[in-house]
């Protein structure tokens, strides 16, 4: 009866996460860039119990033991970073992402970086009064700056998008940012969006602001592959589109009734394992 009472609290706890996981993955529903969580689940322990010789008949087909569970445990988040469907919106600072990538953007001053999917980006304001591409929370997209020297030499340097006041932005497949003129006879180099390519998707921590974190103790390169300019087969950017969340509704929906239904019968076998408790107990007296 012990057993059983442990067996059902524990799987209970199990899925009560996996709710809360598929919760997660309804809310975000149409949160441009989101991506589904999947989590991954493996037994506690399993014990295996022999049973008494009395119990072996010559008409007896199954073997003297059987397996005892002790529930499950969630061993494992993992995004999944299928492509979602692509949504045009018309805005000139929306970017799509078409392929295996993400964006990266700096989230404080000290130069503290996390990468998203979503394209949703604004010009604000920065410290020094310059407009920069920014997401919706305030933090900065990165792009790479090429800078040729006299001699020939070529420097890659990593910073914000600025954009001059009377220029509009223009963004190619490649992530190539280039600021046209109101008139359209002026066009200046601002740079070209740094794109990211997740090795081991397993260790990206998804955090608030629909953002993803490398965990900690591991290191960024090991997880993470910098695409450069003439690294970006099968990777487009799309200028004016937002890419929509890649969450099923119909199959979010058909496993959280299949959570609920085994929550509901773990919770009916921790009752009967309580009550059969309960009567053992009022039978000693």
């Amino acid at each position: 009866m012990n057993s059983s009472i442990i067996n059902a609290a524990v799987s209970m706890g199990s899925m009560q996460q996996k709710l809360d996981l598929l919760a997660d993955n309804i809310a975000n529903l149409n949160t441009a860039g989101y991506k589904r969580k999947d989590a991954t689940f493996e037994d506690l322990l399993t014990s295996i119990k022999q049973q008494d010789e009395t119990f072996r008949q010559p008409v007896r087909l199954t073997p003297m033991g059987f397996n005892q569970g002790w529930g499950s445990r969630l061993t494992m988040v993992e995004s999944d970073f299928s492509q979602g469907t692509m949504k045009e919106t018309g805005n000139a600072y929306d970017i799509g992402i078409q392929g295996n990538a993400l964006f990266e953007v700096q989230t404080s001053a000290e130069g503290g970086r996390a990468f998203t999917r979503s394209g949703a980006f604004y010009p604000s304001l920065n410290g020094a009064g310059q407009a920069v591409l920014t997401t919706t929370e305030g933090y900065t997209l990165i792009a790479e700056h090429r800078t040729e020297e006299a001699d020939g030499t070529v420097t890659l340097t990593e910073g914000p998008i600025v954009i001059p006041d009377n220029y509009d932005v223009r963004i190619g497949a490649d992530g190539q940012v280039t600021g046209v003129s109101t008139d359209g006879f002026t066009t200046v180099d601002l740079g070209q969006i740094k794109l990211v390519q997740p090795v081991r998707p397993s260790v990206l921590t998804p955090v608030a602001d629909n953002l993803y974190l490398v965990a900690d103790g591991l290191d960024a390169g090991a997880a993470l592959q910098e695409l450069g300019a003439d690294e970006r087969d099968g990777v487009t950017l799309m200028q004016g589109y937002l890419e929509q969340s890649n969450v099923n509704l119909s199959g979010e929906m058909a496993d959280l009734v299949m959570v609920q239904r085994a929550y509901q019968l773990s919770a009916r076998a921790l009752s009967s394992g309580d009550r059969m408790m309960e009567l053992a107990t009022s039978l000693r007296r």
